[in-house]
């Protein structure tokens, strides 16, 4: 017997049946950023042989010198959406702006949201990199789209994803009704489903942060480190995690979702007046929260849960506690115990952004 082959193409489509209201839009969409995901995997896989290795002379929003590879994957993605008349807008983590559809082609119903390739600082030592997006409705007037449509909560997203480009090249994608993943076989070219319905395991087996920077963080979050690390004198019989860290937020968050545990980013206590952290709100972490609680497990700002938050501005930054719920519950009650100053400076920060968005 044959075995049963799934394609991300007719996964899709299966999914799509199971709506009749669907118009096929989002499967299209979520098709072609396969396709992007396989042209980008092309060239990370040839990074040392072709000359794509290295940095650009220009620089991202954030003052971050540009890897040729970033470039690269962005143009691919913002190629491939630009002239289906599926989406309205887009946004990318490379931009500082909405990127608008071009006039001569028309626009639909989605914008999207993308970081087109995560932990690109790693691509010359030859680590797992990937690319992050997220979908949602458009939800203004007008046939073009404008920066609200993409300031919208977690909770509200359509789908989103990642590729990771690694070994070998998986897709992860959810529409909120399960998380399925889907590897390449370069032999044929096509993405086949080969984990469905992933759940992030329990108990957790792995934490997953910057390590170096831990005399940088605020005291719940060094408690927090310490509970992780078996190392909590209120529970001396506490079992040590393993620690991970690849610095690729889509490779450690993988890992953790096949595998179990958490991914969190901080923020630097040294930066006062900077207390949200490093990861972006609306290009990486409303995707991977999403991913999470569809897995089972919980994202949070440390706070409360990233879904719900309202974004404020394209670029907009926020710490980071993702993975096993009963691992970032844990980074919440031991920040809301031991750090109220910095609660009180990042609450006036959020609302401070709030006033000027």
């Amino acid at each position: 017997m044959f075995p049963k082959i799934i394609t991300i193409e007719r996964h899709i489509l299966e999914q799509q049946r199971m709506h009749p209201e669907a118009t096929g839009e989002l499967t299209s969409l979520l098709y072609d950023l396969a396709l992007a995901g396989k042209i980008i995997a092309s060239q990370t896989t040839r990074a040392g042989i072709s000359d794509i290795l290295g940095a650009t002379d220009s620089q991202n929003t954030y003052g971050e010198t540009q890897q040729k590879l970033d470039v690269f994957a962005d143009t691919i993605i913002r190629r491939m959406n630009d002239h289906t008349e599926r989406l309205c807008a887009m946004a990318s983590e490379e931009h500082e702006n909405i990127i608008p559809i071009p006039p001569r082609y028309g626009t639909g119903k989605y914008v999207l949201l993308y970081d087109p390739l995560d932990g690109s600082s790693n691509i010359d030592v030859n680590v797992s990199v990937g690319t992050i997006f997220a979908i949602h409705r458009k939800r203004t007037d007008g046939e073009h789209g404008v920066v609200g449509d993409m300031l919208q909560p977690g909770r509200d997203l359509v789908a989103a994803g990642y590729m990771i480009y690694g070994s070998s090249t998986m897709m992860i994608y959810s529409t909120g009704q399960g998380v399925h993943g889907f590897t390449l076989d370069p032999s044929v070219g096509e993405f086949t489903l080969t984990h469905p319905d992933l759940r992030i395991p329990e108990p957790g087996k792995f934490y997953s942060c910057n390590q170096g920077y831990e005399k940088y963080w605020s005291t719940g979050v060094q408690k927090f480190t310490k509970w992780l690390q078996g190392l909590d004198e209120s529970d001396p019989d506490a079992k040590a995690f393993g620690h991970r860290y690849v610095g690729s937020m889509v490779a450690d968050f993988h890992r953790n979702l096949l595998q179990g545990g958490v991914f969190y980013y901080p923020a630097d206590m040294r930066k006062p007046d900077q207390p949200a952290g490093k990861i972006r709100l609306l290009f990486e972490a409303q995707a991977m929260a999403f991913l999470a609680e569809s897995a089972g497990g919980y994202g949070s700002d440390g706070v409360g849960n990233l879904l719900d938050l309202q974004p404020h501005e394209l670029h907009q930054r926020v710490p980071v506690f993702i993975g096993n719920r009963h691992m970032v519950e844990r980074a919440e009650a031991l920040i809301r115990e031991h750090d109220q100053a910095w609660i009180d400076r990042y609450m006036a920060y959020r609302s401070k952004t709030m006033e000027t968005a």
